[in-house]
């Protein structure tokens, strides 16, 4: 009964405030104030009470723990909420924080779809759902969100397939979509990515190996087949990790993996790969970790310092 008087009271609070202001282009902190306010008005569990002792209505939004304000337009830029434990829905009503850059919501019990309005959010640049009980497809808006830089989605209950629209967000850097139900194949274009214990087919993209910032690729435990590219890295790659582990992928090893230059883990263990196992491996000086095992690797394997290796199950010709 509360509640329900709360969220009507928010709504005679919003339509006074349009009725003031029709252009809603002259928006200020009260809009974010709204916002944030609906939300909390939402929460069906605060199990730490976080919002009755940390959003006081007295106090300005700003002030608010888990909240900060530009200095320059006095908007919310950032709202963080991570390990809360809070449970109910994403309200539409979050879009109208336009402001805001950075949005953490890790480790909660929120569910649902997320609220399309979301699209609203174009300066957002850092986005952490991860470990919540999110559903539906993963949604095709996100590729609107053209400042998006890290994007985690990951340990949900998200379906269907990465939608093609994500290539369009030409900024971004992470995406961890793992422990999820995403299936098909993945996008041509795309940052560094996360994606693990999923359901993902097909090849890699060649195109991925050729995008100079990335910095890690992880397609642990798809159905990944096909053979990787003969030059994995570029002169300008920054590749540091490297993991590929319990899929399909066959065919040789790369014969120019010294140009992974800044390699440090390199993952292949469980696959299909086969033949040499080339000593341009001992030419990576940056390189501290090797899965090699689990595959039908045949050849000398050449010693070289590296602080690990799992090179169990492969089938060796010594001299």
């Amino acid at each position: 009964m509360e509640k329900a008087f709360t969220t009507f009271l928010l709504t005679l609070l919003w339509l006074h405030y349009v009725m003031v202001n029709s252009d809603m282009t002259q928006t200020n902190i009260t809009t974010d104030q709204l916002a944030l306010l609906y939300l909390k008005s939402q929460i069906i569990s605060d199990p730490f009470h976080f919002f009755n002792e940390s959003w006081p209505p007295a106090t300005s939004v700003c002030h608010w723990v888990g909240v900060t304000c530009g200095s320059r337009h006095q908007r919310v830029k950032s709202l963080h909420l991570s390990n809360m434990a809070l449970t109910d829905r994403i309200p539409r009503e979050l879009g109208n924080l336009t402001f805001l850059v950075s949005l953490d919501m890790e480790r909660n019990n929120f569910h649902g779809n997320l609220p399309q309005e979301m699209t609203h959010l174009h300066r957002l640049k850092f986005l952490n759902l991860s470990f919540n009980r999110f559903s539906g497809e993963v949604p095709s808006w996100f590729g609107l969100l053209h400042q998006l830089q890290v994007l985690n989605l990951g340990n949900n209950s998200f379906t269907g397939s990465i939608p093609s629209s994500f290539s369009n967000i030409s900024k971004l850097e992470t995406l961890n979509l793992k422990l999820n139900s995403i299936e098909g194949q993945i996008p041509k274009v795309i940052g560094i990515l996360s994606i693990q214990v999923n359901q993902l087919m097909g090849s890699i993209p060649f195109t991925i190996f050729n995008i100079s910032r990335i910095k890690v690729i992880a397609f642990v435990e798809n159905s990944l087949s096909g053979y990787l590219p003969y030059g994995l890295c570029n002169d300008l790659s920054i590749i540091k990790g490297l993991y590929l582990s319990t899929n399909k992928l066959r065919g040789h090893m790369p014969t120019n993996l010294s140009s992974c230059s800044q390699l440090q883990i390199l993952s292949l263990s469980d696959n299909e790969f086969d033949g040499p196992i080339h000593s341009e491996i001992g030419r990576l000086s940056n390189l501290q970790m090797l899965y090699l095992g689990f595959n039908h690797f045949k050849g000398i394997f050449l010693s070289y310092e590296c602080s690990y290796v799992i090179a169990s199950k492969f089938y060796f010709i010594t001299q």
